[in-house]
């Protein structure tokens, strides 16, 4: 459908000059004194912000849409079987354009055999299960010994990896991302510095840090375990002051109760903060809403908030195959057609893949999706019960919560107990709102064994029945995980966005994977070039 917009050629100057033009404040509207200056008291504030997706990651405008509405019209299935019709709203965010693939898992164990080679343990932990290609009546054996390592599956979505090994990656991925970023723009030394390449390239800020079309999962770092004097880079630390490794761009200290030492040093300089917007928010799991509304994919059928023609998968259509002449009859994602039938007849290959394919196989979706169907299932991040959409929230709904605070090493100086990998030690949160000062003290006076932990802390079994018997008398537990899309093991009543299907946490098949998801900061509307707009005063133009 072409899309017409009903908009004269001078509102959208106005429009585009107050979106793009408009200049922000560097003083404070309610003090008065000015930002980023020494003598008015040293507080800084980024006038010049300009948020954007980490390598790898495409950017999802949210909305609001019926989910498990796509089910309502697909042949041959119970809504009730797989999900809750309800209208939800899901905030903006990014989502990795394709699936996590092998090279990319390959360079999370290289980063591990390299950071840390006598840690058999850990490398071991995170190695995909191969052995999930074996089946009793099949042989897949040479799948088993080569699928992960070899080059022809190199761009082949991972397999063989639990929601638990996913995770780990999202927060491995995060620290790589961000010290990538603070290396390559200066504000950290660079990879050449840090190990012992000379010079070091100059800091970019094209780097592929800043998200311009890296591979998921892709930083090029080469660092060691000697990369900082505290260990492998971690975000977290790095933001609480505990990693201190400045390069040439360090932030400027414009605090004037610095200390004199700091002072007289010529050029005194801080860690990039958060409050500075350089640093990426962590790569994660998306959530079980977020998933399917990116699947759908309905942006590209809505005008003017109609949605012209609804979706039961990520393409338009009720059939599966392309409709286009130059590749007419071939299938628009990778599935198994019937019981026998994975990719067709010999010479006229259908979906032209008899397991997985690559990642950047078939059309993506209106958001640039590849694969939101077919080829693998992949992991979210709910935890499964059958009726979590007829209780969660609407805005952002998400089964799963399990809060937890960073353990305090020395509360005197604020310091993160952290393990052997450089990664902060996490608790059980205690509270469900900020204590007050005489709790804090109190509850730091006391004994760690001797602090009583409440249920705040798991949220994943909300509502559900004292006597209900989860993981006794059904395999629910609080370690089913859900999974959604369908793969190439799957017929195509699971291509659906709305099915959904559960696991265990710690298991894994060869036929789920996962790709990531990140947290889109500040206003939801990704371009506003084109759309009415009111107009703004260069005070309150503040993203």
């Amino acid at each position: 459908m072409e899309k017409k917009y009903l908009y004269s050629l001078s509102s959208l100057v106005i429009i585009a000059f107050f979106s793009s033009c408009a200049p922000k404040s560097g003083t404070s509207d309610k003090t008065g004194l000015a930002y980023n200056k020494k003598e008015t008291g040293g507080f800084t504030v980024n006038n010049r912000f300009k948020r954007g997706p980490g390598p790898g990651l495409v950017e999802i405008e949210g909305g609001v849409f019926v989910m498990s509405g796509s089910a309502i019209n697909t042949p041959g299935q119970e809504l009730s079987n797989y999900n809750h019709k309800r209208e939800t709203t899901v905030s903006s965010f990014y989502m990795d354009e394709t699936e996590v693939s092998n090279t990319n898992w390959l360079e999370y164990l290289n980063w591990i055999r390299t950071n840390f080679p006598t840690d058999y343990e850990y490398y071991y932990n995170e190695l995909p299960d191969t052995l999930v290609w074996r089946k009793p009546l099949s042989y897949n054996e040479p799948y088993v010994d080569n699928y992960l390592r070899h080059p022809a599956y190199q761009d082949y979505p991972v397999v063989g990896v639990t929601w638990e090994q996913a995770a780990r990656y999202c927060t491995w991925r995060t620290d790589r991302v961000n010290e990538s970023l603070l290396r390559n723009q200066g504000y950290m030394k660079s990879f050449q510095e840090v190990n012992g390449g000379g010079k070091g390239r100059k800091s970019g800020r094209g780097s592929a840090a800043a998200g311009t079309g890296a591979a998921a999962g892709t930083t090029g770092t080469a660092s060691t375990a000697g990369t900082t004097a505290e260990g492998p880079f971690n975000t977290d630390l790095y933001i609480n002051g505990q990693i201190d490794d400045k390069g040439k761009r360090a932030m400027p200290d414009l605090n004037p109760s610095a200390t004199a030492a700091a002072a007289s040093k010529k050029g005194a300089t801080r860690n990039v903060r958060l409050e500075d917007g350089i640093l990426k928010q962590p790569y994660r799991l998306p959530t079980e809403a977020e998933w399917e509304y990116a699947a759908l994919g309905l942006i590209g059928n809505t005008q003017y908030e109609n949605i012209s023609e609804n979706k039961i998968y990520p393409w338009n259509g009720l059939g599966l195959s392309s409709a286009k002449k130059s590749t007419r009859g071939l299938m628009l994602a990778n599935f198994k057609r019937t019981k026998g039938d994975y990719m067709g007849v010999g010479g006229s290959l259908n979906d032209k893949g008899s397991l997985t394919v690559d990642v950047k196989s078939y059309t993506p979706n209106d958001f640039g999706l590849y694969n939101m169907a077919g080829n693998v299932n992949e992991w979210v991040a709910d935890v499964y019960r059958a009726n979590t959409f007829e209780a969660a929230d609407a805005f952002n709904p998400y089964r799963g919560n399990f809060y937890q605070d960073k353990e305090i090493a020395d509360a005197a100086t604020g310091k993160l107990a952290k393990d052997k990998y450089n990664r902060p030690v996490l608790i059980a949160a205690v509270a469900a709102k900020k204590q007050t000062w005489a709790e804090k003290q109190a509850a730091a006076a006391k004994p760690a064994d001797s602090v009583t932990q409440n249920s705040y802390a798991d949220q994943r079994g909300y509502r559900d029945p004292a006597n209900d018997l989860y993981g006794e008398i059904t395999l629910v537990t609080n370690k089913s995980r859900v999974y959604k899309g369908g793969s190439w093991d799957d017929q195509a009543i699971w291509l659906n966005p709305a099915t959904r299907r559960f696991l265990s946490q710690d298991e894994a098949t060869a036929d789920i994977g996962f790709r990531c998801a990140m947290t889109m900061l500040g206003a939801p509307e990704i371009r506003s070039a084109g759309k009415p707009q009111f107009k703004q005063t260069a005070r309150s133009s503040r993203r």
